[in-house]
């Protein structure tokens, strides 16, 4: 068998698991999994994220059947009040690849990409 390098004594086995396991799954399938883990995101931090995305998804519908078109408050609410350790734009995509929220992330990916073409114009 492949030896494995990383492997911390001090650490147990946990992250001796983690190693192997991101050798048998591609972890390109599960974005936001690999994200957390590289970040080294907490289960607390983690919970706080799916909260905060609970919370947004329904401001998001209840603006969206109240006819609002403009989302980009919702947007910029998420990235601040998003974890430190996470980059707001790799998130969203991570996020809506695994299917979480999936018309939201839609949405703030359309708002991004519309900032991002706006700005090459310039």
């Amino acid at each position: 068998m492949q030896q494995l390098e990383g492997y911390d004594q001090m650490n147990g086995g946990t992250a001796f698991h983690i190693q192997l396991l991101s050798k048998i799954i591609d972890m390109n399938q599960y974005p936001l999994i690999k994200l957390m883990i590289e970040k080294n995101i907490s289960l607390e931090e983690y919970n706080e994220l799916m909260e905060m995305l609970e919370r947004l998804n329904d401001t998001y519908e209840l603006q969206q059947e109240e006819g609002l078109l403009d989302f980009t408050s919702l947007l910029i609410h998420f990235a601040g009040m998003l974890n430190e350790k996470l980059d707001p734009n790799q998130t969203i995509r991570a996020l809506r690849k695994e299917g979480y929220y999936t018309k939201l992330m839609e949405e703030f990916i359309r708002i991004v990409e519309k900032g991002e073409t706006k700005n090459r114009r310039k």
